[in-house]
């Protein structure tokens, strides 16, 4: 009986730290990342350490992440209380351990979208964002319209809809994401965010929920996949017209420097 208890304690161990991620230095530090939701459903391809002897775009040092989401991309919480697949949703994603109650840090990371990188809105296709624990999201990083944008989401409806990177600097090209937040639920918050070195967004007020700690995501997480087929479907226009019966494109993207800090020099000091 003992031995059998044994096992299964073993078991339960092994499924709480299955998908856990152990991200070389090269590419991130200031937080450890696990597989969003169980992470079971994971491809192989889903989610890699890339290197640039392979011919990978790489940022800095030798090694960057590479996320790949196929149609079909699917998965559930362990618990039942969430199915991506149930809710016309698609990802592989890591979600961040660095938890944050309150106070000032600092975020940083790289981003590169392949130049055949193929844009499939109206589907809402997140590549960056920050969470809270059991609870919504707050902001988002989203591809939108093509480009990057931000959303601000705190009270769980979005106030602003910003877009810090046009397409054109987007594709085929690194781009350096820098995040200056002091987490508050009161008006003494704050949200900074610069591209490439340039002040692109600069907020005053609640960053986040109460009583709640947030924490970083970062992959590629698309919603609302039938709105894509249904823009297919019925639009005339030619660069739809070629995807008519065909699945959601396959999309990729490369993170690299995802870095997290109390300190500006902690998250970019291997940024030249």
């Amino acid at each position: 009986m003992k031995k059998l208890l044994g096992i299964v304690v073993l078991g339960l161990l092994w499924i709480n730290t299955s998908y856990a991620v152990n991200l070389p230095k090269d590419v991130a530090s200031g937080s450890k990342f696990k597989k969003s939701l169980t992470g079971s459903y994971y491809k192989k391809y889903g989610m890699q350490v890339v290197d640039k002897k392979d011919g990978h775009p790489v940022r800095a040092g030798k090694k960057s992440i590479r996320f790949e989401v196929r149609a079909g991309d699917c998965g559930k919480d362990k618990d039942g209380g969430w199915n991506d697949c149930d809710k016309d949703r698609e990802r592989h994603e890591l979600s961040g351990k660095y938890r944050v109650s309150k106070g000032e840090r600092w975020y940083a990371w790289s981003i590169y979208l392949p130049s055949d990188f193929i844009n499939v809105h109206p589907t809402s296709t997140m590549l960056a964002q920050f969470h809270q624990e059991r609870k919504h999201v707050i902001w988002m990083f989203k591809n939108k319209r093509g480009g990057y944008w931000l959303e601000n989401y705190v009270p769980k409806y979005t106030v602003e809809n910003i877009k810090i990177l046009t397409k054109e600097q987007m594709l085929g090209k690194w781009n350096d994401i820098l995040v200056n937040v002091n987490w508050s639920h009161k008006d003494d918050g704050f949200f900074k965010v610069w591209a490439n070195d340039k002040l692109v967004y600069d907020f005053k007020g609640k960053t986040k929920s109460k009583g709640v700690k947030t924490y970083f995501k970062f992959g590629i997480y698309r919603s609302w996949i039938s709105k894509w087929h249904e823009r297919v479907k019925y639009s005339s226009e030619e660069k739809y017209a070629k995807y008519k019966g065909k699945e959601i494109p396959t999309q990729i993207v490369y993170f690299d420097e995802v870095r997290a800090g109390k300190k500006k020099q902690d998250v970019i000091k291997n940024l030249k």
